[in-house]
Parts: C-alpha cells; structure tokens; sequence
C-alpha cells in the first residue's frame, strides 16, 4: 500500500484557527453565539461559519485579510514535512474547512500540492458570502442536507484508489468524519479525544516534525508501506 495524506489547515497547519482569531478580532459578541450552536450541533459546520462570515462587511476584506497574514503562524515543522513527502512522491493534500483568501496566501511558499481544497469566499455583494464547491457524495452522511461545507471524506473518496493507506491529519470536529475514513490519524486537541471514543488508531503531534519521524517509520519498519 502507498501513503496519501490528508491534512487540514486552520488549528493544525497554522497553530491557531484562523476563522475563531478573525471572528474573535471583528465580531466576538455574535460570533460566539453561533460557535456555540456548532459545538452543540444544533446547526451544522455549514449554517455556522456562512453566518459567521456574514457577520462582515465586504468593505472589510483588506483590514481582514492583513489581519490574518499578520497573525497566523505556520506550525513548526511543516516545511520540512512537505519536502520530504515531495521528495519521496507522497501525494500530500490541503482539506479545509477554511477559506481560499487566507488558506492560499499562507500556502503560497510551501507548495506545490497535490491539491488544496477549502471554501470560496464571494466578496461581490455587501456581506461576505461563503462558496462550497466540496460538498458531500451520496456516501456522506450529510448528503440530504450538504452539511458538510467542504466535506472531507467525500474528497478522499474522489481521489484516494484501493491500494493507499491513508493518513488524515487533524485537530477538529470538523476532521471526525474524515479521521474514520483513515488508517491511521495524526491528531491534536479534540480530535484525540474523539479517536480515543471510537479508537481510531491514531497519534498524537505538537509539532510537523512529530508527523514527519510517524510517516518515516511506517515507510522504514519491515512491515511498513512502501513507496512504489
């Protein structure tokens, strides 16, 4: 079996959610109220962070978006494990729940990936509005209702073949979902929690350089996966 990895952005690429900074930043009385609703799960990833956004005025895409560039801090380690998966042929995909006009700038030194798939954000009208061109397959559980925003295991289904062995690596409940569709699952913060649960095999990491020595030693060990 051949790796592929999958790895989310905000909270685990960048060592902060960029979406709760910037709501945070511009909007925190309202924006807690719906973060709130979404950890419930009285609403859906989707209704939240679309009302979120729409919280904000398009007049505010520059203070936005200097603010976000400014204050994200890429993850220690992540340019050395994006050589090495280079380096060693490692189809090594971006799947966000974040937005293209923070995602791609911040992404824009690290490259080239196999793909960078995320939300779209339309600044044409008065409010930001959100664009989900990743929405759930008929395998997604939120199928009926496209709850999903950008739906992560319906990505890995569209580009994974039956021979990888699939590597997610998150730190959110918006990974959950994705983190069951893997083989093994390298997790942060609440996602931990949520593959101890269900014990999905998985490791902890603090940093890209813990990521880096787990997918080295599975290519290494006698029994390990293969490049070719």
């Amino acid at each position: 079996m051949k790796p592929i990895i999958f790895c989310d952005f905000d909270g685990t690429i960048t060592e902060t959610d960029n979406i709760v900074s910037l709501m945070t930043q511009f909007v925190p009385e309202d924006s807690e109220i719906i973060a709130k609703a979404m950890m419930e799960q009285t609403i859906s990833f989707k209704e939240g962070v679309s009302a979120m956004f729409e919280l904000l005025s398009t007049n505010q895409k520059e203070a936005i978006i200097d603010y976000l560039l400014d204050t994200a801090i890429i993850r220690d380690g992540f340019g050395d494990f994006v050589s090495f998966a280079q380096e060693k042929q490692i189809p090594l995909y971006i799947v966000s729940s974040g937005v293209d006009f923070f995602i791609e700038p911040l992404l824009e030194n690290y490259g080239p990936f196999s793909g960078i798939y995320c939300n779209r954000a339309d600044f044409t009208g008065r409010q930001i509005k959100l664009v989900f061109p990743n929405s759930c397959d008929e395998e997604c559980s939120n199928f009926n209702t496209q709850g999903c925003g950008c739906c992560k295991p319906s990505v890995m289904r569209k580009v994974t073949q039956s021979d990888y062995f699939k590597i997610v690596i998150g730190d959110s409940l918006s990974d959950f979902e994705a983190a069951k569709q893997a083989d093994l699952v390298l997790a942060r913060d609440h996602l931990i929690t949520r593959c101890q649960e269900l014990d999905l095999p998985h490791k902890p990491f603090e940093t890209f350089y813990d990521c880096l020595e787990v997918v080295k030693k599975l290519i290494e060990v006698e029994q390990g996966i293969p490049l070719s």
